[in-house]
């Protein structure tokens, strides 16, 4: 599925332009860029007031961290680039990726609608729910179970908009059912401040991430069983963090 797939324009769509353009004509006759209303609560911009809690920079992420959580890096074995993190948490995943965005509008709807279409296509379902962070998606994906049958298992999809960014979130496990087991994820979601940088990128473009430097020791865990994801990505070398 390609969940972040570019869209082609339709007659009464405006046109894409470049955001250096964009800067050019909002910055004529103003010193200020319009922003978005501040942010009282996170994921954070890194513009924001965040504060100084430790965190794991990872590039275009940095990743609160807390107790007894495993950090895992998704790396694409045809490009080597690491295309997501995941924090699990007493047997909960949330996977994070960021990506770029419209200055002007979110994306967030959209790709809720895609996603949704998209499990239910495949045999799933997927409802549209209130959040701690907006609406979301509660979606019950399609699965072999190891008698081999067919069965469910169920995950929610987070999403937020940014200033040009856009956060998706993807917990898996009992976090994504019990209310009373999300909360630790739903934190590390709330904390995690997104780094988009300043150049110029077209929409649904995905931030660069990198693995933890030196002073967050790794090891390579090719044991690790892959945890679910809803993206056709095939998994690479995973380093895992553990804290």
């Amino acid at each position: 599925m390609a969940m972040f797939r570019r869209r082609p324009r339709t007659d009464d769509e405006p046109e894409i332009v470049d955001d250096a353009v964009v800067e050019a004509e909002e910055t004529s006759g103003s010193d200020d860029l319009p922003r978005e209303a501040v942010r009282t609560q996170g994921p954070w911009d890194s513009a924001d007031e965040a504060g100084d809690q430790p965190r794991v920079d990872l590039g275009a992420l940095r990743i609160p961290g807390v107790p007894g959580m495993e950090l895992r890096m998704e790396i694409d074995k045809t490009t080597n680039v690491v295309s997501s993190a995941s924090v699990t948490v007493d047997g909960s995943t949330l996977q994070l990726q960021a990506y770029a965005a419209p200055r002007t509008e979110g994306i967030w709807d959209e790709i809720r609608g895609e996603i949704q279409q998209s499990v239910v296509a495949q045999g799933g379902a997927a409802d549209d729910l209130p959040g701690p962070f907006g609406r979301e998606l509660l979606a019950r994906l399609p699965a072999r179970t190891p008698e081999g049958r067919t069965g469910h298992r169920p995950a929610r999809f987070l999403g937020v908009d940014g200033p040009r960014w856009f956060l998706r979130g993807v917990v898996t496990g009992r976090a994504a059912v019990e209310p009373g087991a999300a909360g630790v994820l739903e934190q590390v979601f709330r904390d995690t401040v997104v780094v988009r940088g300043g150049e110029a990128r077209p929409p649904r473009d995905l931030l660069a991430l990198r693995l933890p430097g030196p002073a967050a020791p790794a090891a390579t865990d090719e044991d690790a069983p892959a945890e679910p994801s809803f993206d056709p990505l095939t998994r690479g070398p995973e380093i895992t963090e553990t804290r």
